[in-house]
């Protein structure tokens, strides 16, 4: 990691590991760009009881974000399963937590992109990417899809679309991310980099 380069967020909360794994190949997209340096992130996981349950540190995987990632990166990638059609109350809890950098304007100006992993076909992968991107928009972010100029939003017959990234992980979670699905998550994690280039890490 070269201190001059731009860091981008690559941001996600993952259960099964499909949406942990766009994610890695949203940071290969972002890295494939010089100057571009990836920064994987997860948030933990919300309890469904009063006391805190989630240790401090992950046991596996990316970090816990921190909310001096937001100052520092120049772009952000956000990912979660879908849940009923929206984001994983996971990420919604760490969105809902940053009302001093809506305030402060941290990300205003910054792109960003999302994506997402859903168990069925039909299972909410527009509308997870639509709604997550509601946050970023709040925050004044430049959202980011993917155009018709990649010819695997023709022939995927699985995930990927214009909103963002996405994989058809199956009801079990172990569908293997198809040659589509992963040229379009790289292409988008390198479309983040080259625009957040072009702003000049704003």
């Amino acid at each position: 990691m070269n201190d001059s380069n731009l860091t981008i967020l690559v941001l996600y909360y993952s259960r099964h590991g499909s949406t942990r794994k766009l994610a890695e190949l949203i940071a290969q997209g972002i890295e494939s760009v010089p100057g571009c340096d990836a920064r994987l992130r997860t948030v933990p996981a919300v309890s469904t009881v009063t006391e805190a349950t989630e240790p401090d540190v992950p046991s596996e995987g990316a970090p816990y974000v921190e909310l001096s990632d937001l100052e520092e990166c120049a772009g952000i990638a956000v990912g979660s399963p879908t849940r009923f059609g929206n984001m994983a109350s996971a990420m919604k809890y760490f969105w809902d937590g940053t009302s001093a950098q809506w305030l402060s304007g941290t990300l205003s100006g910054k792109p960003a992109c999302v994506f997402t992993s859903t168990g069925s076909l039909h299972g909410g992968q527009e509308s997870t990417l639509l709604t997550m991107m509601v946050p970023l928009l709040h925050h004044g972010m430049m959202v980011l899809g993917l155009p018709y100029s990649h010819p695997e939003l023709m022939t995927t017959a699985s995930g990927g679309g214009p909103y963002g990234a996405s994989h058809w992980s199956g009801l079990e979670g172990k569908k293997p991310i198809t040659d589509d699905e992963k040229r379009l998550a790289i292409a988008l994690g390198k479309r983040l980099a080259e625009t957040a280039v072009r702003l000049g890490g704003k």
